[in-house]
């Protein structure tokens, strides 16, 4: 026998032996059986580490203050995207004064490979309130109010229903904003556009539970309310509750993550992302919505136009067709002249996005860009389209058509809706800002946000 066949058994004979230990450790976990006393020295991610580096010579391990996780996986060193926010801007209330603070982080969208969002780069947006320690088991759903039987579910009540599992995103109704730091010129896609996310929901359809309770005669809104500590709730019309609402307690594969609202969230697909409420506790049926903190004041319009009223434009719910380029994009750089993929996502709380135009000067001239399957009903849709760069200045635009036919606004239009100027957007955040994302190819390859 060769010693290069002997060194190959007895690679096999030690990784073999190295599966079964860890194949063991795992077994007397998952049963609550303690594992046998093991002789000080390291642990088995770092023998396996070890291993690893000693098996492949001149394979780095992994980086300083990084440990392998044989349990729970963990990405490649080399890929650094991550969330950007947290706990450092604040919210303001009408008179400057400090309201409180803004606990969340954007997706950077221009590092999202295909159409669903990773749950650990999913956004988030607490509004302030430190996502709660919640014990799945002791956690209780409770349905009243204009209901024949009142009921409390359990997580394991939840869980034995049928299951559904759906693609959707969810999108803050501040996403795309064209104010404040939306309108740097070095703004890349994840500052613009990264208060939208799109994952895998599985959970039991609303009306299922609808159903079990009985919903009498008359009744024409639910109030969601939150298990954290100050309550938060939002109201949704029960033809949208009967219609394609979530009760998600898994996403991408795995339980919902606490920022997202473990162990259970409301997913209203294509409604603001307000109303997909987190930690859900507590569902009432009434006849008329609930003039919560949220419908009272703090998530209103008032817009300030030629023939403004200064009323407060109460219950947005649907977000708009909407787009944009995340290669190329603001905070990136094209090396050389030639070919070039141009892509992004699309979306509409509509439904299906049925098309996407790119235009590659400025808006002068749009053809259509090609639709990545899957496209999915209130999805983010991957878009593509070849594009020759011949060095020149120029600017990419992207829009966007649901299967409504509603057509994405340039500035200029979504300053109509509103009554308002394009300069007004720019300095005002209205919400539901899903205008065309301009971006600015420079001729020395750098592109800046121009809107």
């Amino acid at each position: 026998m060769s010693a290069k066949k002997s060194d190959r058994r007895q690679f096999l004979r030690n990784g073999a032996a190295l599966v079964g230990l860890a194949a063991g450790a795992a077994a007397a976990r998952s049963t609550g059986a303690q594992p046998l006393p093991q002789p000080d020295g390291p642990s088995l991610q770092q023998d396996l580490a070890k291993a690893a580096a000693d098996t492949y010579e001149g394979t780095p391990g992994p980086a300083p203050g990084q440990h392998f996780d044989a349990v729970y996986g963990l990405r490649s060193r080399y890929e650094t995207s991550g969330r950007v926010g947290g706990i450092g801007a604040f919210h303001h209330g009408p008179d400057g004064k400090f309201s409180r603070p803004f606990l969340g982080a954007l997706t950077p969208l221009q590092d999202v490979i295909g159409i669903i969002t990773p749950a650990a780069l999913h956004y988030y947006d607490s509004h302030g309130y430190i996502p709660p320690d919640i014990d799945p088991k002791q956690h209780r759903l409770l349905v009243h109010g204009m209901v024949d039987r009142p009921m409390i579910f359990t997580m394991e009540d939840l869980k034995r229903l049928p299951a559904v599992t759906r693609t959707h995103f969810i999108e803050c109704n501040a996403n795309g904003t064209t104010s404040g730091h939306g309108r740097d010129p070095e703004a890349t896609p994840q500052i613009t556009h990264g208060l939208t996310s799109c994952s895998i929901w599985t959970g039991v359809v609303l009306s299922r539970v609808l159903e079990m309770v009985g919903v009498k005669k008359g009744a024409s809104w639910i109030l969601a309310e939150s298990a954290e500590g100050t309550r938060f709730s939002k109201g949704i019309p029960i033809e949208k509750a009967m219609d394609d609402c979530l009760l998600a307690y898994g996403q991408n594969g795995e339980a919902v993550r606490p920022e997202q609202g473990y162990p259970l969230r409301l997913i209203s697909p294509g409604y603001e992302g307000i109303y997909n409420v987190k930690w859900l506790s507590r569902l009432e049926l009434a006849d008329m919505p609930a003039i919560t903190e949220r419908e009272l004041y703090y998530n209103t319009t008032v817009t300030e136009g030629k023939f403004a009223d200064h009323k407060s434009r109460w219950f947005r719910f649907e977000v708009g067709a909407n787009s944009v380029i995340t290669r190329p994009a603001g905070g990136q750089r094209l090396d050389s002249h030639g070919f070039c993929e141009i892509t992004g996502l699309a979306w509409s709380g509509a439904g299906a996005i049925r098309r996407v135009e790119v235009s590659t000067d400025n808006g002068q001239t749009w053809k259509d860009a090609e639709l990545q399957a899957p496209v999915l009903s209130k999805s983010h849709t991957r878009f593509g389209f070849p594009w020759a760069w011949n060095g020149g200045e120029t600017v990419l635009m992207s829009r966007s058509t649901d299967d409504r036919g509603q057509v994405q606004p340039t500035l200029v239009e979504l300053g109509k809706i509103w009554d308002v100027s394009a300069d007004y957007l720019r300095t005002h955040g209205l919400g539901h800002s899903n205008a065309i994302r301009p971006w600015k190819v420079m001729a020395d390859g750098s592109v800046l946000n121009a809107i």
